[in-house]
């Protein structure tokens, strides 16, 4: 990586009620569980000794504390561009009770009423990616699974839509970066070491 070139590390909040029963939680302000806690803790193990130029998170209370567990809320700043994606009308049910009265509905195609669609998603995570890229140094998000899925397609060039193939556990770490000179995805998914 030429010292110019930005990095971004992605970190999911850890395991909350919602999250573990598989309902849509956007812009709700659930807790983590003891387990979330515990796996935000953890994350910060695996990324013990790397250093950030920025450290942004979501105003949400869940990835904030998940950055404060892992050991870099002293260094963060709340940005809006990183909220979790808002479910509209689909706000805490899960995919299998919306497909009872939808059977094709799928988030990333077809977004939810009364909320955000993969484009909307997309258009506001981009402004965030261009100043990173255009600011080089080392970044750390720590954000929410659908809205960091977006921003992993987005840097690599993808339709906000082809973040359906990228999946992400709780309080799990991925890399962003490049290889020669275009932007590429590192690390993805990682809830081991990543020594």
């Amino acid at each position: 990586m030429s010292t110019n070139e930005a990095s971004v590390v992605l970190l999911r909040h850890g395991e909350t009620e919602w999250s573990l029963d598989g309902r849509h939680t956007g812009l709700s302000d659930i807790e983590l569980t003891e387990n979330g806690l515990q796996e935000a803790r953890d994350a910060g193990k695996r990324l013990s000794g790397m250093e950030f130029d920025h450290v942004l998170t979501s105003p949400l209370k869940r990835a904030r504390d998940t950055c404060e567990l892992a050991g870099f809320g002293a260094d963060a700043q709340t940005t809006d561009e990183l909220t979790e994606w808002n479910y509209g009308e689909y706000e805490g049910i899960t995919t299998v009770e919306i497909q009872k009265t939808k059977p094709d509905w799928w988030l990333f195609a077809d977004g939810c009423p009364g909320g955000e669609s993969a484009a909307d998603v997309g258009n506001r995570v981009d402004p965030l990616i261009e100043r990173a890229k255009a600011g080089g140094g080392r970044w750390l998000f720590v954000a929410h699974g659908h809205v960091l899925r977006v921003v992993g397609a987005r840097w690599a060039g993808l339709p906000p839509e082809d973040a359906s193939m990228l999946l992400l556990g709780t309080a799990a770490v991925c890399v962003l970066g490049y290889e020669h000179g275009r932007p590429a995805l590192k690390h993805w998914n990682e809830t081991g070491s990543l020594s």
